[in-house]
């Protein structure tokens, strides 16, 4: 644990004027609002300005009701997540080293990130969703290749081998993959071209983002585009955030205005005082290049998180460089008095 970690946890258990000093302008609830709601509460009262919800849970009585209450509403948008698509479109199911389709990573399913008619439809999506509602950001979720990171043990496949894919490593790069089987050619690439085929595959990512901003630009311009974000440092797990993920910082900084690390410590198998270290990580890895609002555990999974454990994870994740803050998820918030008192006590002094 650093110094500054040690010195959070301290205050966020035995209170201080240090912590009542820092603001917070982003003091968010994921998920669904009703359960919220439907406690009598309103948002005003306990601190909270912000909304994050799944798209397809975005209605215009949700919008009206947050902006009475003085809250915005971002959207979350589940950018790779293939389950629902893939069973009907084959095509988009990822294929693994061996010329199979990659089995589901315990519960997550992707997709292929190059398939056409995916992100045509993923594109259809975010313009349809933009047509309807002003919300003040669209959220990337899933926004890496296929795997499962929200996991102590995470599953990291090699993938996606599959003729889209290749055919346009081979054209965006100017490599050539021999081979007649996708086994044969997926042994050429990892075997004679796999720094070439990391950083393209980082590239795929950062078009997905070019491609959603685009969207945002010509339905609502000014409308943040945020990720939510597997929270590894550069070496965890041997580099399999850039590996095996797809995911690199400093290329996706020059397109997402908002990173929204997933730090779900007891999820993960982390202790507690892992939230304070992995935003100020964060905070000194993205440097002031985008905004740095990180998404806390309230979720008893796989144990419970009494509240206050609840309160000390969301003060440690508002600690470094974040000027935003969230948890996972509002009904574990909602249905825990604990719970509901903590957020709203530090987001009140925050506000």
């Amino acid at each position: 644990m650093t110094r500054r970690t040690a010195i959070a946890l301290a205050t966020s258990v035995f209170g201080g004027s240090a912590a009542q000093e820092k603001k917070v302008p982003i003091r968010g609830m994921y998920a669904s609002p009703k359960p919220f709601w439907d406690t009598g509460a309103r948002l005003p009262d306990y601190g909270v300005n912000a909304l994050f919800v799944h798209g397809s849970g975005i209605s215009q009585e949700v919008i009206e009701r947050a902006h009475k209450e003085r809250a915005q509403v971002y959207a979350e948008f589940p950018t790779l997540n293939g389950k629902g698509y893939i069973e009907k479109h084959p095509e988009a199911w990822p294929v693994n080293e061996q010329g199979e389709r990659a089995p589901a990573a315990t519960w997550f399913m992707g997709a292929c990130p190059t398939e056409p008619k995916f992100r045509e439809f993923r594109k259809w999506q975010l313009n349809v969703l933009l047509s309807k509602f002003d919300v003040a950001g669209v959220f990337m979720d899933y926004v890496h290749w296929h795997a499962q990171f929200e996991d102590p043990n995470p599953v990291l496949p090699e993938t996606c081998f599959c003729d889209s894919c290749v055919s346009k490593f081979q054209k965006d790069t100017g490599r050539t993959v021999p081979g007649s089987t996708v086994r044969e050619r997926a042994a050429r690439i990892l075997g004679g071209h796999d720094a070439a085929w990391r950083t393209w595959r980082c590239r795929q990512l950062v078009e997905w983002a070019q491609m959603l901003r685009a969207v945002i630009r010509e339905k609502r311009p000014g409308t943040l585009l945020g990720a939510y974000h597997c929270p590894w440092t550069d070496e965890d797990f041997n580099g399999a955030r850039r590996r095996i993920l797809g995911i690199d910082i400093d290329m996706l900084a020059n397109e997402v205005d908002v990173f929204s690390p997933m730090v779900y410590h007891a999820i993960m198998g982390r202790a507690p005082e892992w939230v304070g270290e992995n935003v100020e990580w964060w905070s000194r890895r993205l440097q002031g290049r985008a905004k740095l609002w990180p998404i806390v555990q309230a979720l008893d999974k796989p144990r419970e998180i009494s509240p206050l454990e609840f309160n000390n994870v969301l003060r440690l994740g508002a600690t470094g460089a974040a000027t935003g803050i969230m948890m996972f998820t509002v009904q574990a918030v909602a249905s825990n008095k604990g719970k509901l008192e903590a957020m709203g006590r530090l987001y009140r002094s925050w506000s």
